[in-house]
């Protein structure tokens, strides 16, 4: 009877076994990829439930999510001769499950190393100037080479983004120099045109006084308005000539 038992027992586990051997269930972001004595079985299993042959098959789990990899520092010496340190952040995910567990032993890695090299490669071509004032066209750039190196691995490259660059504090000082020289020399051309455009202005002012004398007189009467108004109680004011010589030809000729 203990005889049976066992032998009962062992069946039992022995099924359980095989069912949990056979019975796989893969995620919604989930797909296995299954080989069949060690080759390869067309297409991938999932996402859902499904069987395998115990034993016989055996499966690898592939994750289709997008994957955020952190590219670690890198020293760089720019075109210009100028030593950087730039991470990166890429994102990718994987589009062909088989490729990837098929074509690279692990894509990973790989991918991070591919990363590594091409951010050295690409900035070290760029100026210093380049890589802080043209991030966009540098982030396109690293982007399609990463993707076209990563594709025969079932790879997708969405996104590389350079996020910090970091310069020796010497040239950071250069730096701020030359912009405050250059922020000086947009002052100074902002008030060269500004006299430039009133010394115009004031050309044409006197043309149009030359042409029309009673302009002026008018202009001088504006002003002596303007300096009424002033709260001193004594004023100095110059009177032309044109204005009191009418004044002045008449007692000249009541004298004579």
């Amino acid at each position: 009877m203990i005889a049976a038992l066992i032998v009962v027992a062992v069946v039992v586990l022995f099924l359980l076994f095989i069912l949990s051997a056979a019975v796989k269930v893969a995620r919604e972001y989930e797909r296995g990829v299954i080989f069949r004595l060690g080759r390869l079985k067309s297409p991938p299993k999932g996402p859902g439930l499904f069987l395998l042959i115990p034993i016989v098959d055996k499966m690898v789990k592939v994750d289709l999510r997008t994957v955020t990899l952190n590219v670690p520092p890198q020293e760089v010496i720019t075109k210009d001769n100028v030593p950087t340190r730039v991470n990166a952040v890429a994102y990718f995910r994987i589009i062909d499950p088989e490729k990837s567990v098929v074509q690279i032993e692990n894509f990973m890695n790989a991918t991070s190393q591919i990363a590594q090299t091409t951010l050295r490669s690409v900035l070290g071509q760029h100026v210093l100037d380049e890589l802080l004032s043209e991030r966009e066209k540098i982030n396109e750039i690293l982007q399609r080479i990463i993707d076209e190196a990563t594709a025969p691995w079932g790879i997708k490259v969405s996104i590389v983004e350079v996020k910090d660059v970091e310069i020796p504090s010497n040239m950071q000082r250069a730096m701020a120099r030359q912009a405050e020289a250059e922020r000086e020399r947009r002052a100074k051309v902002i008030a060269a045109e500004g006299e430039f455009q009133a010394s115009q202005r004031l050309r044409e002012a006197a043309e149009v006084m030359s042409h029309e004398p009673i302009s002026l007189q008018l202009r001088y009467l504006q002003t002596l308005l303007d300096i009424s108004g002033s709260a001193s109680t004594t004023i100095v004011f110059p009177a032309p000539i044109d204005l009191i010589e009418p004044f002045i030809k008449k007692q000249s000729g009541s004298g004579s």
